[in-house]
């Protein structure tokens, strides 16, 4: 960890979001941040609560003459997306974030920053700890396990919260305010296999495509980035009916909300056929690096002799199953008719593993438009249905609408207009954002998103722009000075 992190500016928003990346927040291992929250808050002498679902809600009375402003909700989450390198030894439920400063960045050292959303919620400690900020009543809303399920913003309980306006803290673009987001489904598709014996006369080898990009897969979806799981079952597929090669396992991609950047597998060829085959995988590379030359440079994909494994995913299932891979949209399905640039539907194949005689692929569908989630859901029911897998969808999460009558948005558009001289854009987000769910528990919320610059967030390249964040910080301390009256 470079301690230079702690001599930046504002030094005293680095300085919480130093003490976040001490902390071990991976999804679903939130106690010890929570705990760290409810005891900032009780030491502030401020109010403090934690409810049922993990969520910390801290309350600090207005300042003085500030008392007839709207209430306002600073909110962001706790948990952070826990990815690595392969070559890195980090435990994320133990380690701390080894961050450092790169130039006009700060970024981690082979695993994920936490700046998604650990720069909010630094934001929010620091306005609860000043006492030379000028506001009206604050209620800060720490959320849990938003990267895995939103089970923080699904949990909230309607009258906890007093405030009148969301400020939610989690976009991810300086100088844009984000009035919409689209809602999201897990599509969760299962093969059961019959275990078979491996035929004599077979080798095993093990397949390693890894060195992808990865990244967010609502954020970096649009760039058309290698998705590891597909490009591994199209060699598998072509591979079966060309060396008729077996598979004994597979292993791609680990979270539903990352572009998957590693895939494995150990399969076995028969050993006539084990040297032609170990030459295709150095040509399915080029053809792979050929395809993907802007966007995917530093991708490698390895085979390496092994013992043969104890048995084998029975042919039918192994069929099924590659065909289904191989069919299943993946990627920007149709951008948005109403906000250039924006994907209105994607979906990502994030995880394809087996263990213990199944094979599980698992799939986020996003879409700003519920007719068109509907119908990408029945497209891949469809896929799933023919190759003979169960398949269920669950976690659904819905959109955000936009409303560009926003008081708020009106506000801190002038606010940033004054400010520097520039408009911001407004604009939706194909992420996921909690204003959706936390919306229809608080259905008289103004709201808005916004935040410093993060590029590369759910992958090992994360990083936040130390400049945005400055002015992300000077932006909402001016509107925390501009709150509408009550």
């Amino acid at each position: 960890m470079s301690k230079a992190i702690l001599d930046l500016e504002p030094k005293a928003v680095w300085k919480h979001f130093y003490s976040l990346t001490q902390i071990p927040r991976p999804s679903k291992h939130e106690d010890k941040i929570q705990e760290f929250m409810v005891n900032f808050g009780k030491n502030l002498g401020l109010e403090t609560i934690k409810d049922e679902v993990g969520n910390v809600i801290i309350r600090k009375p207005a300042t003085a003459g500030m008392e007839n402003r709207k209430g306002i909700v600073l909110q962001g989450h706790l948990d952070m997306v826990p990815q690595k390198n392969s070559d890195k030894n980090h435990d994320f439920t133990k380690d701390p974030i080894d961050a450092y400063v790169d130039g006009e960045w700060v970024t981690a050292d082979g695993t994920t920053l936490g700046a998604d959303n650990g720069m909010g919620v630094a934001a929010a400690m620091t306005i609860l700890e000043a006492t030379d900020i000028v506001h009206g009543p604050i209620e800060a809303l720490f959320t849990s396990d938003e990267e895995t399920g939103m089970t923080g913003a699904f949990g909230l309980k309607a009258g906890v919260l007093k405030g009148d306006i969301l400020m939610n803290m989690d976009s991810e673009d300086e100088g844009e305010l984000y009035i919409g987001c689209a809602g999201g489904t897990n599509a969760n598709a299962q093969f059961t296999y019959t275990p078979e014996a491996v035929p004599a006369g077979y080798k095993a080898f093990k397949l390693a495509l890894t060195g992808l990009k990865g990244g967010h897969s609502g954020v970096d979806i649009p760039l058309q980035r290698g998705n590891s799981n597909k490009l591994l079952n199209r060699f598998l597929r072509s591979a079966a009916a060309k060396f008729d090669l077996r598979l004994a396992s597979i292993d791609g991609g680990s979270l539903r909300n990352a572009i998957p950047r590693e895939s494995f597998a150990t399969v076995v060829v028969p050993a006539d056929k084990a040297a032609e085959f170990e030459a295709a995988i150095p040509q399915c590379e080029a053809v792979f690096k050929a395809e993907l030359e802007k966007t995917e440079p530093f991708m490698t994909f390895k085979v390496e002799a092994t013992d043969l494994p104890e048995n084998l995913i029975d042919l039918k299932t192994q069929t099924n199953l590659l065909n289904a891979v191989y069919a299943c949209p993946n990627g920007v399905m149709r951008m948005s008719d109403s906000m250039e640039g924006l994907v209105e539907t994607s979906n990502n194949i994030a995880i394809v593993k087996s263990n213990n005689g199944m094979v599980n692929v698992l799939t986020l569908i996003r879409s700003s438009v519920d007719s068109a989630k509907k119908d990408l859901e029945n497209m891949i029911e469809s896929v799933f249905q023919l190759a003979g897998a169960k398949i269920y969808f669950d976690g659904q999460y819905p959109g955000w609408k936009p409303n560009v009558d926003s008081p708020i948005l009106k506000a801190m558009s002038d606010i940033y207009n004054n400010k520097y001289g520039i408009v911001p854009k407004v604009t939706a987000i194909h992420a996921g954002l909690e204003c959706g769910l936390l919306g229809g528990v608080y259905p008289n919320w103004d709201m808005i998103s916004f935040g410093p610059t993060i590029r590369f967030p759910h992958s090992p390249d994360e990083k936040v722009n130390i400049e945005s964040v400055q002015k992300f910080w000077d932006f909402t301390l001016e509107t925390l000075k501009n709150v509408p009256l009550k």
